[in-house]
């Protein structure tokens, strides 16, 4: 930057002299502030954040409506066949919504099994398509083996160890966690995607009678549709768990940032420089 000063002496060589001006933080770097910048780098694909919301919406339906349905007749069994006469495996401590169901409540809650049977039949196939086209996007693109199959370093008993220890602690994820999973998470998702999802399904297709006049081998397997109903009520426990710790470590790792990068599909990087 330069300014031109006039003068109006004779005596000068020059009737316009040159001054450069320099600016403070040059002759005083020690004075340069730093500035904070914004950088987004990529973390979730569209194909992902879409089936995640996706899957959010068809396990909350298949909770709500699955909760009325265990109201109807809260008590288990094992084994083919179960009634109100038959002994059961155990009883959940709850009133039922039908009269026929003792449970030792002086009172029924009112019957929703109607609308919350068909919302749960609409919701599971709604998640099993979901869950299929991210199975299949994930497998063809790479994305099991990149972000969730966990390196041999991180399986050690002192990395397992460590990552627990933090996780117990509350203790928040490091920077470099901000696009990748640790080992702990890695492995949840894998058994969340490839062994809970997979058997709440087949368990609740063991409960179809159209599914099981087609496929009987569906329930055998499970030793009957009072086994395959008592897998799936536990299955269900097992990922409504998951999904509370989720949340919880979700809030914990910086609520803001991790909703921005599963609704746009990037994760905010603080950066300095001068």
């Amino acid at each position: 930057m330069f300014v031109r000063v006039s003068t109006a002496r004779a005596t000068r060589p020059a009737s316009h002299a040159i001054i450069p001006v320099v600016a403070e933080s040059a002759l005083f770097p020690s004075r340069a502030l730093p500035i904070a910048a914004h950088t987004t780098t990529p973390r979730h694909t569209a194909l992902i954040r879409v089936t995640h919301w996706i899957t959010t919406l068809c396990f909350f339906a298949l909770l709500v409506s699955g909760i009325e349905i265990v109201i109807s007749h809260p008590r288990f069994y094992w084994g083919e066949t179960g009634n109100v006469l038959t002994p059961s495996l155990f009883d959940l401590p709850i009133p039922a919504s039908r009269s026929a169901v003792h449970t030792g409540y002086s009172f029924v809650l009112p019957d929703q099994n109607g609308w919350s049977r068909y919302l749960h039949f609409q919701a599971a196939w709604a998640l099993v398509l979901t869950g299929l086209l991210y199975a299949i996007s994930g497998l063809f693109t790479g994305h099991f083996r990149k972000h969730l199959l966990p390196a041999r370093t991180d399986l050690s008993r002192r990395a397992l160890s460590r990552t627990i220890a933090n996780h117990l602690r509350f203790k928040p994820p490091a920077e470099d966690e901000a696009c990748s999973y640790n080992v702990l998470q890695r492995l949840t998702y894998l058994l969340v995607i490839f062994v809970l999802f997979p058997l709440v399904i087949w368990t609740g297709l063991a409960m179809s009678p159209a599914i099981v006049s087609a496929f009987p081998a569906v329930v055998t397997v499970f030793g009957g549709q009072q086994s395959a109903r008592t897998i799936h009520f536990f299955v269900s426990v097992f990922l409504v768990l998951f999904l509370v710790v989720h949340i919880v470590m979700v809030c914990l790792a910086g609520f803001r940032d991790r909703m921005r990068a599963m609704i746009t599909g990037g994760a905010a990087e603080h950066k300095e420089h001068a």
